[in-house]
């Protein structure tokens, strides 16, 4: 499927992956509309921060993926959809269970519903690697099995099963995009990657982290995003699930050195109870296999971490003001 000219609606735009997706749609001409979580002040969360001309091009509509009226307004006249909007946090989960279910389980509910009322020609619903739980064999591919080892990754799991049912049930023309662990410019400080770097450059001597030995597979977001691209231009892969990540693992530990060394910076290194997941629910190692990716869309990575993470120190050193280190943000 051409893009061009596409008329498209991302949910959840105003986040990390769904301002770069934005920004990337509206590059590729599509008519970009963003359904942004409502609030009285009007502001649009990272789309804030694109260049004016990007921003001009892109149509914001404030809602709820909780109201399926509104998710169906939001979606009349598109052709693709973008479902991103989530609750996200892993730590939150365990604050506010009731609300990742409302938002990710029910959200995605009206979401499908909305999308087959609508005859939508292509929905892209976006997972995430959490859903695999600590590994049982490396690399993960798609049939590894589902583990929902927090309310998250429970209510993943649920919205990944209830886009399937609706393909399975319906014919509804959606795929699933899985990505693992995503990082870069605007990511916030809820992350590891953005919280050591901010932590790091705002002069801390001693940083403060959770677990060090967990291991992860880091997708820098212009390759996320190109998995999302590449899904929507492909044909024939409805009812597909795919992952995207760059197939290798590094622990957090591993990943400060990285750093440390880009930022020229020595430092200590403490242990915050506070970051830690209760024991049963870490996940103690994410690596993606991406064979299917590259058979099926022909994705694959094109940054290493060294180049991804150097972009994103840039990226916060030039807006530190963005990040408050002395807060540990969950």
């Amino acid at each position: 499927m051409k893009l061009k000219n596409k008329k498209v609606l991302i949910t959840g735009a105003a986040g990390f992956i769904g301002s770069h997706l934005a920004e990337r749609l509206v590059r590729n001409q599509c008519q970009v509309r963003a359904m942004v979580h409502y609030n009285s002040q009007g502001r649009c969360g990272n789309l804030e921060l694109l260049p004016d001309n990007i921003k001009k091009s892109i149509e914001i509509y404030s809602g709820d993926v909780c109201d399926i009226i509104n998710v169906k307004n939001a979606i009349k006249g598109c052709e693709i959809v973008f479902h991103l909007a989530a609750l996200v946090s892993i730590p939150y989960s365990y604050n506010c269970p009731h609300s990742f279910v409302n938002t990710n389980v029910m959200g995605t509910l009206n979401v499908m519903q909305s999308c087959l009322e609508n005859n939508v020609k292509k929905v892209i619903h976006t997972s995430s690697s959490e859903v695999y739980g600590t590994a049982r064999y490396v690399p993960m591919d798609e049939n590894h099995p589902l583990q929902g080892q927090s309310p998250y990754s429970a209510s993943k799991i649920g919205a990944d099963k209830i886009a399937e049912s609706f393909f399975k049930t319906y014919e509804l023309p959606v795929t699933i995009i899985r990505p693992f662990n995503t990082y870069g410019p605007r990511q916030s400080a809820r992350a590891v990657i953005p919280a050591i770097v901010a932590q790091i450059l705002s002069g801390k001597e001693t940083i403060k982290i959770g677990s060090l030995e967990p291991v992860r597979d880091f997708n820098f977001v212009n390759d996320t995003i190109d998995g999302f691209i590449k899904i929507a231009q492909s044909g024939n892969i409805s009812g597909e699930v795919i992952n995207i990540g760059s197939g290798k693992g590094i622990t957090v530990r591993e990943l400060i050195n990285h750093i440390t060394k880009i930022t020229q910076k020595k430092v200590l290194i403490s242990s915050d109870k506070k970051r830690i997941r209760p024991i049963k629910s870490e996940v103690t190692k994410l690596i993606c296999a991406n064979g299917k990716a590259r058979k099926l869309i022909g994705w694959e990575p094109k940054y290493t971490i060294e180049e991804g993470l150097s972009i994103t120190v840039d990226f916060i050193r030039n807006n530190l003001n963005l990040y408050n280190s002395e807060i540990y943000n969950i």
